[in-house]
């Protein structure tokens, strides 16, 4: 079986592609590297043993996707690929419905012409949006999203699920993230943002190593046991399992299916950061800054669907998540 990886190369993709090619599946990647590095690539086929066939190519490319369809035979398709920075997205809302929304519509269409009809997306939690209490499950509402990234990923689930409704041949898995973090084992692919991190590990690893001084703590007044707002983080790599079983799914049966992908634990911005001092003996430097827009105080996950249904659950814990990141952040301080 060849799977089409949109964004192979970007972090949770790369993981993926591990974990993929360890259940025996091949993979194609497709990217454009405007977030991602080539050198993802080549660590990726050092984990695995494997020569591993990438296209550059951008996902609004229908030219380039159809002769990627064309010359290899692929059977189903993970889209990662879409720009992601929440504080980007509201002052560059254009380049997002373009990126995101665009280039999903074209990645569907080259899809549809050549007869595939099975894709798992990569989607988030963000389109619960505001109002719902946590656990979040999967038949809450959705909607009331705070910035045009978690907007991009509501109209594409919609999109989907209007796709389906007008041909019931579709197989589609919506895959809703939670925090993802943590690297591979081996210390040779994890997260490596090209700026300032815009995610809570990656700035905690970087001032552990000395590439930034101090992390902001958004807010120590929220209703919670240490006044930070909570979150459920989830290990890359049982984020890149998951994505092996909704793949069994969708290549398996015709229907759209939605899943969950957490802990169903909250873990506090401050109990992270004394986890992570805990594993790196690292001081971490942070001081305290004023709540931003949109955050909630408490978000975690109903994980139970994706048990059920799937078969599958996170295995790692927090102190897990934080010994991989040290690993890949210590050995790679500049990151690729």
């Amino acid at each position: 079986m060849s799977v089409l990886i949109t964004g192979g190369a970007g972090y949770i993709g790369s993981h993926t592609c591990v974990e993929l090619i360890n259940a025996g599946y091949d993979v194609v990647i497709i990217d454009n590297f405007s977030n991602s590095s080539p050198e993802a690539i080549k660590r990726i086929g050092k984990i695995t043993g494997r020569e591993i066939k990438c296209f550059n190519c951008d996902i609004r490319d229908s030219k380039g996707l159809e002769k990627i369809f064309a010359g290899n035979k692929i059977d189903a398709v993970i889209h990662f690929a879409g720009l992601k920075a929440v504080g980007e997205s509201i002052h560059k809302p254009l380049e997002y419905y373009d990126n995101n929304i665009g280039g999903t519509v074209t990645l569907l269409e080259s899809i549809k012409k050549a007869g595939c009809k099975k894709i798992v997306f990569s989607s988030s939690a963000t389109v619960y949006g505001m109002k719902n209490t946590s656990p979040l499950k999967e038949d809450m509402p959705t909607g009331g999203t705070t910035n045009p990234y978690g907007t991009t990923k509501l109209y594409i689930e919609q999109i989907l699920r209007d796709l389906y409704a007008s041909d019931g041949e579709w197989s589609i898995s919506l895959l809703r993230y939670f925090n993802p973090i943590g690297a591979h084992k081996s210390g040779l692919i994890g997260e490596n943002p090209r700026d300032i991190p815009n995610n809570l590990m990656p700035y905690i690893s970087q001032v552990a190593v000395g590439r930034l001084r101090c992390l902001n703590v958004f807010g120590n007044d929220y209703d919670t046991p240490d006044g930070t707002g909570i979150r459920d983080y989830i290990h890359v790599v049982d984020l890149a399992a998951g994505h092996v079983k909704a793949l069994e799914k969708v290549l398996g049966e015709s229907g759209i299916s939605v899943y969950n992908l957490g802990t169903g634990k909250g873990v506090s911005v401050l109990e992270l950061i004394h986890a992570f001092e805990k594993v790196s003996g690292k001081k971490i430097n942070y001081r305290i800054a004023p709540r931003r827009k949109g955050d909630v105080a408490v978000c975690f996950a109903d994980p139970g669907k994706a048990l059920r249904e799937l078969g599958w659950k996170a295995e790692r814990d927090v102190d897990e998540m934080c010994e991989d990141t040290w690993r890949w952040q210590k050995n790679n301080p500049e990151g690729f």
